[in-house]
Order: C-alpha cells, then structure tokens, then sequence
C-alpha cells in the first residue's frame, strides 16, 4: 500500500520497486490524496493493474494510511505492507520481511531504512521522546525484537494488530501518526516489533538536516518546511499529553520544545514564522484541535 499526493515521478519508481520484487505482491494499492499532477492518468495510462483509492481531498499522511490500511484490512488481507511515495525497497525487501515471519512469529516486521549517503536509520526506542537507535541494532547483526518505534515506511504490519489496537489517527493529518501508533502497540500489545536489518528501504528522510551549536551544544536540525513544525509539535504535544497521559514525558518535551524554540530564532532565516507555527502547535496541541489547521 503506497500513500501519495502530487509526487506522480516519485510514485512510479516506488511503484516498479514493488512490481520487481523478487517474492511478488499479491495487491498493489495506491491511496491518492487528491492528486492534482496526473497521477490518476499517470496511474490508469502505466499501472492499468493497481487498486487506486481516490480520496477526495488531501488527508496527509496519516488520513492516507488510515484510508489504506482500512481498505486492506476490509478486504481481508492478513498483512499489510505500508509506505509512502518517496521510497523504494530493494528487490529482496519483502522476500526478507516474510522469511523472518516465518522464523518466529511477530506482528510487525520493520527493514531498516537507508539513505542515498549509505546512512542507515528509522527504528528507535521511546525514551522519553523519540530516540534512533539503528546503529545499535545492526551492531548486534541480528534480527531483534523489541520495544521498537518505527516511521510508515516500509513495515509489514498484520491484520492482528489493526483488530486489536485501530488504525493510524488521520487527524494527525501528517508527522507523528507512525510513532503514535508504535507507542500504542506497544502499551496494548507489548513489545511484538521484529526489525530485519537484512531488509532495506530506499529512503531520504524529509528536508536535509544540518549541524549546529547553541552554548557549546552540538545538535542536528532538520531542515523541512516551516509548516511541518507546526503538525510535529502539535502531534507530539497530543499524543505525550492525551494519548499517554505522562506528566514527566510532557515536563521533558515541553524542555525540548524550548531548547527548538530557541534554535528556531537563532539559527533560520524564517525564524519567526517558524517560531510563531511552534507555539501555535502548543497551543493546539493543548486545546485537542486537530486535523489539517496550517496550509502549505
């Protein structure tokens, strides 16, 4: 299942990526989020074979992963592969997800994923906010299983799991949605995440990150439009202060919001419209107002 919106070029080469595996698809499913590219001639015209979910107006990630992983779970399908148009698995990603479901059962299957740098990234641990821990998990050359957080960019996920815990929060409209879930699955389910360093993903993650220093400190901004720092803050802000309901994991994000604050105005050139969607995110994320609030 591939989530898409505007990106018709991105989307056919995620598209051949899936037709080339080297153990086949059973479903294609495209979900498109209003497309306003030619995507649906670019679809109809090319990939006359794959299932098309046409929404009729943009939901964002999350609104497309909930639409998509509704559909497949309606139709019946005991796993579900999830991605975005921005990525594409390497020929034997699959073949390597389901031998390792048939080694040991799991009920998600992540790929570790890699980008056009050689970097590896994408499983983390939840250690009072989001923390990346791919370098550990290869170390440990391994499948491992575990308490592990994932982004919807590559994981086989079964039907289990959507009985059992829901489907992604489309309010979310986009960032966070795919973390949230992974915190949900893990305090209702427990920790049931098999990640499969043997299978990799094509991916560069969202806007290009850049080192910096503030006091002395070194850290990594990521460098995404100023919008998405609304949805990130406000989503994170949901999901720690109603969804988990952690006094202390509220205090830790409310710290690192602050120390972000200040590099927003410090450190880009739209600092105070960055700054100003930040805390506007607080607020929202405060008040419960959710779905798609700031334009691109």
């Amino acid at each position: 299942m591939v989530v898409t919106f505007n990106r018709k070029t991105l989307l056919r080469e995620c598209l051949h990526a899936l037709q080339n595996q080297s153990r086949p698809v059973e479903q294609l499913l495209v979900v498109d989020n209003a497309s306003t590219d030619g995507t649906l001639e670019m679809l109809s015209a090319e990939f006359p074979g794959v299932e098309v979910l046409r929404l009729e107006k943009n939901g964002g990630g999350a609104g497309g992963f909930h639409a998509g992983m509704k559909r497949a779970f309606d139709a019946g399908f005991d796993w579900i592969w999830i991605m975005d148009d921005d990525g594409t698995p390497a020929p034997n990603c699959l073949e390597r997800l389901l031998s390792q479901k048939m080694k040991e059962e799991a009920q998600v299957l992540v790929p570790i994923q890699r980008d056009t740098s050689g970097r590896d990234y994408g499983v983390g641990i939840w250690n009072r906010f989001y923390v990346d821990v791919t370098s550990e998990v290869i170390e440990e050359k391994r499948e491992l299983r575990g308490a592990y957080l994932f982004a919807f960019v590559g994981p086989l996920i079964s039907r289990e799991v959507i009985s059992q815990i829901g489907l992604p929060r489309r309010e979310f409209f986009i960032w966070f949605d795919d973390y949230e879930y992974g915190l949900r699955l893990q305090s209702k389910l427990g920790a049931r995440v098999q990640i499969v360093p043997e299978a990799t993903f094509h991916h560069d993650i969202g806007g290009q990150t850049r080192e910096v220093r503030l006091l002395g400190r070194k850290s990594l901004r990521n460098q995404s439009p100023a919008w998405k720092t609304y949805y990130g803050t406000r989503n994170h802000l949901f999901t720690v202060l109603r969804a988990r309901r952690n006094a202390r994991e509220v205090g830790w994000f409310l710290v690192r919001e602050a120390w972000l604050l200040i590099g927003d105005v410090i450190h880009e050139t739209d600092r105070w419209k960055r700054a100003r969607l930040r805390l506007r995110g607080l607020r929202d994320g405060i008040l419960g107002r959710m779905g798609k609030r700031v334009q691109h």
